[in-house]
């Protein structure tokens, strides 16, 4: 393993956090609803369950997908229940005042955990870009590497990210409009969730 592949798959993983998805939108949801400290703590969650997905990719998870699709249906299954139930929530009580629900603070880091969780895509892009970026034949030191590295490049992006929207002109705004942000989130996720549902069973 050299550098240039460690950054190369960096930059693949930046790409792949940063493009519209689950993850990222609960990101911004929680940072805005609960600030910095939610934001950084469901950041900690998706890293950590994301990393995880890379180690098991490293394992050989991607292969046990393709040969046994009824487990990887079941866990499209279960994602899209997930999903579908965080969008229910959230349009329920998108009029709720901020201060009447503390959840997203004390819950952001359990909550980043368990949408990457229920998100099996998650290890076959893992094992895809796994075998495009490495060599085959990794060992054990260098496949502890890689897991590190993403889980900090995760951790890295989501505090930046809260921190960015933690400031008290973003906060204000987002005071001003967060019934429609988040009926407009709940209805994003809903989508996401039912596109994973009723999208074909066949393990891509």
């Amino acid at each position: 393993m050299t550098f240039a592949q460690l950054l190369a798959f960096n930059v693949a993983l930046l790409v792949a956090i940063a493009s519209p998805g689950p993850a990222l939108l609960m990101a911004l949801r929680t940072t805005l609803n609960g600030g910095r400290r939610a934001g950084i703590a469901v950041g900690a969650g998706l890293g950590l369950m994301a990393a995880t997905w890379t180690l098991m990719a490293l394992l050989g998870l991607g292969v046990v997908f393709e040969l046994f699709p009824a487990v990887y249906v079941a866990a499209r299954i279960a994602g899209a229940g997930y999903l579908l139930y965080l969008a229910y929530r959230i349009w329920r009580d998108a009029s709720a005042p901020v201060e009447a629900r503390g959840e997203p603070a004390r819950n952001a880091f359990r909550q980043g955990f368990l949408i990457n969780l229920l998100n099996p895509k998650s290890v076959l892009f893992a094992a895809a870009v796994l075998v495009a970026v490495f060599p085959a034949g990794i060992g054990a030191a260098e496949s502890l590497v890689i897991v590190a590295n993403h889980f900090l490049v995760e951790v890295a992006f989501y505090t930046a990210l809260a921190f960015c929207l933690s400031t008290r002109t973003v906060a204000t705004r987002y005071m001003q409009a967060k019934t429609y942000i988040d009926r407009v989130a709940a209805a994003v996720l809903g989508a996401l969730g039912l596109r994973l549902l009723l999208s074909r069973p066949e393990v891509p």
